[in-house]
């Protein structure tokens, strides 16, 4: 039995894979960002040269679209979260397809679960996406980016998380700041990085 189709739809927008097709998932269990969505999303991090040898770590990844634009878009490596068996196969069948099993890997665990393996391995990622599904509560994303955050590298380190625009804006852990929010249609995003504590002390000296 097929666990996976290929849709003329879904495709690389941009870079080294450029028209190349992807795999997603049967049925409705995951909701793919669409294009027009993406698009507008990684022209943003280009002109932040978010993707360049990046380290990337792509939560919820259904068909994998957001990691795999970001690898072909300059990324240098990108690990894949999905707990479900369909978005597993999709995205493998995709990533045989584009020839880069040895830029990406997949982990077939929750995101909590997957957040914490990582943490406790000492892994780090210039650029997170976090695409949950719209059903996730607060309190569990809130505690979701409360690990996450001690996976991101540096102050340059980018957290992007996207939800639908009647969903409230995320409530951020100590460590985690606004850096620009988004909204395309019906789905919002929000760019987030790491405080620095430094500048912020600078800040509240000045103040004084």
């Amino acid at each position: 039995m097929k666990t996976s189709s290929r849709r003329a739809d879904m495709r690389i927008i941009a870079g080294r894979h450029r028209g190349r097709p992807l795999h997603a998932p049967r049925g409705r269990d995951t909701r793919p960002t669409p294009d027009r969505v993406r698009e507008s999303l990684f022209a943003m991090l280009d002109g932040m040269h978010a993707c360049d040898e990046a380290r990337v770590l792509d939560l919820f990844a259904g068909s994998g679209s957001l990691g795999l634009e970001a690898l072909s878009r300059g990324a240098a490596h990108v690990t894949l979260v999905d707990q479900g068996s369909g978005p597993q196969a999709a995205i493998a069948r995709s990533i045989a397809d584009l020839g880069e099993e040895t830029r990406t890997r997949v982990l077939g665990l929750k995101a909590q679960s997957a957040v914490e393996r990582l943490r406790e391995d000492g892994e780090s990622f210039t650029l997170i996406l976090a695409d949950p599904p719209y059903p996730l509560g607060e309190d569990e994303l809130a505690r979701l980016l409360g690990g996450i955050q001690d996976l991101l590298d540096g102050l340059s380190a980018l957290l992007v998380v996207e939800r639908s625009v009647r969903s409230p804006q995320p409530r951020l852990p100590d460590r985690l700041e606004v850096y620009r929010e988004k909204t395309y249609g019906e789905t919002r995003m929000w760019l987030l990085q790491l405080v620095d504590d430094d500048a912020a002390a600078t800040h509240d000296a000045t103040a004084d």
